[in-house]
């Protein structure tokens, strides 16, 4: 058999794998496919190697190759993790008995700070919404739990009204890895939800049936997509300037909490972080911001 056809029976078995056993979702399995499709390009030029040929001389070729080709470190650093991913579930199947760049690093991070809403813009976003309508007022408690909490867009749509304990001011989450966490909601954000809820929800709801907090016009679960559109559209009308993305509430959040005296293991258990390192960035964000404070306000600033 050609090593080209071989080549992709072995892609062909992983991502069946990655499919029938590990149930990962089609984008999470067209993006190893991406990667995995562009090391075999390379691998496949000048005299053709079979996967199971290579070697870690010829990784670090391809990885010079993508880098003198603009790749950031973070896109160098996916596509490290499925090439490894792949070398490991040939282990599984009983194909190689080690994988040969188990133990190579991964390419060093930008440290790019995320976007961060100033508390002025924030408040602004969060009243752009037309509380007299239903749908308004359905934004508003939005906005309101998703500032309040730090959640991601998709724990907030994947809200369940089995979820919320009005009585203590928590909400349960579940996360990423099917983890749970608590997460407090305060006073503003539980009363723009208990509004939302008897006011609005009920009437948006109509004959449908499902346990989503968060619900569209048609009483289904609320999309990415349909929340994207209502952020650009409410950063319009508030005449928000920044680039917003739906994860830009939640960066806020984080950091607005540490300004104001939060332990970094707090704000880790709050977003939901696995490593501590992964909530340090926003002490960076926090930190320049007041600095900032202090070179405007401090007399010998």
């Amino acid at each position: 058999m050609k090593s080209g056809a071989s080549n992709q029976l072995l892609l062909d078995g992983f991502y069946n794998y990655m499919v029938a056993e590990r149930r990962l979702a089609p984008n999470t399995v067209q993006c190893y496919a991406r990667d995995l499709n562009r090391y075999l390009t390379f691998i496949a030029q000048g005299e053709p190697l079979q996967l199971l040929q290579c070697t870690r001389s010829d990784l670090t070729r391809f990885f010079s190759l993508q880098q003198s080709q603009g790749l950031s470190s973070r896109s160098l650093a996916r596509m490290l993790s499925s090439i490894k991913t792949f070398y490991n579930y040939l282990i599984i199947e009983g194909v190689l008995e080690q994988n040969p760049f188990q133990d190579v690093r991964t390419p060093q991070l930008d440290k790019r700070l995320p976007v961060v809403m100033t508390r002025e813009e924030i408040e602004a976003l969060i009243n752009a919404p037309d509380t007299q309508t239903p749908l308004g007022l359905r934004d508003r408690a939005f906005f309101e739990v998703l500032y309040a909490t730090g959640l991601r867009v998709s724990e907030l749509i994947g809200l369940r009204m089995e979820n919320l304990n009005f009585d203590t001011g928590f909400v349960i989450v579940m996360g990423k890895g099917s983890k749970q966490r608590i997460v407090p909601l305060g006073e503003v954000a539980l009363g723009w939800l208990r509004s939302y809820l008897t006011q609005v929800r009920p009437v948006l709801m109509k004959r449908s049936i499902n346990s989503c907090v968060f619900v569209n016009r048609g009483g289904a679960a609320m999309s990415r997509q349909g929340f994207w559109k209502l952020i650009k559209k409410y950063c319009l009308s508030a005449g928000i300037a920044k680039t917003i993305s739906p994860h830009t509430l939640r960066h806020s959040f984080a950091t607005h909490v540490l300004e104001g005296g939060a332990d970094l293991r707090s704000v880790q258990v709050m977003l939901g972080h696995a490593d501590i390192e992964t909530t340090q960035i926003y002490t960076h964000v926090a930190n320049t911001t007041l600095k900032k404070i202090h070179d405007t306000y401090h007399p010998r600033g």
